[in-house]
C-alpha cells in the first residue's frame, strides 16, 4: 500500500513537467522558424491592430516575417487579405498595381497582411503550412525587398 502512495506522490510531483514539453504545433512552429531563419528571413512576434471590416478576426499577436530593403526603395503600402486571394487596402480598395497583386495571389490563404515601408518588407502570417508555404512567404518577400 505504501508503495501505492509512493507512486501517487511521485506522479504528482513529475506531471506539472509535462507541460514543459512543447506540443506538436508548437514543434512545427520551431521547425518553421529555424527554417525561415537558415533562408535568410527575420521573425517577430508582434501585435497587431486589425481593420474592424475583416470577416474573421486573426490573432491578436501574429509572427511577423520581415526582410529589409535595398537602397532606393521609397514605396510604402499595406493591404489585408479579406478572405483568400482578396487583398484590400486601409479604404478597402483592392490592389491596382498589377505585379504586385499578382504576388499577393500567390500568398497561402493564412496570411493576414502584407505591408510595406521604406525600410521592410513584411507579412503577417498564421503559420499552417509548411515548406512549401514557406517558399511561397520567402519568394514574395525576396521579390519585393
Amino acid at each position: 500500500m505504501s508503495l501505492w502512495i509512493a507512486l501517487l506522490l511521485l506522479a504528482c510531483v513529475l506531471s506539472p513537467l509535462t507541460w514543459l514539453i512543447p506540443s506538436r504545433l508548437q514543434r512545427g512552429q520551431m521547425d518553421l522558424r529555424l527554417q525561415a531563419r537558415r533562408m535568410g528571413l527575420a521573425m517577430q512576434l508582434s501585435r497587431q491592430q486589425w481593420p474592424h471590416w475583416l470577416a474573421t478576426e486573426p490573432p491578436g499577436a501574429c509572427a511577423q516575417y520581415h526582410l529589409g530593403r535595398r537602397r532606393g526603395q521609397r514605396d510604402s503600402w499595406c493591404y489585408w487579405q479579406a478572405e483568400p486571394g482578396k487583398w484590400l487596402n486601409q479604404w478597402r480598395e483592392p490592389c491596382t498595381e498589377e505585379a504586385l497583386a499578382e504576388q499577393l495571389a500567390r500568398l497561402p490563404a493564412d496570411v493576414f497582411k502584407a505591408e510595406a515601408t521604406p525600410q521592410m518588407v513584411a507579412l503577417c502570417w498564421g503559420e499552417r503550412g509548411q515548406g512549401d508555404a514557406l517558399q511561397k512567404v520567402f519568394d514574395f518577400l525576396q521579390a519585393r525587398a
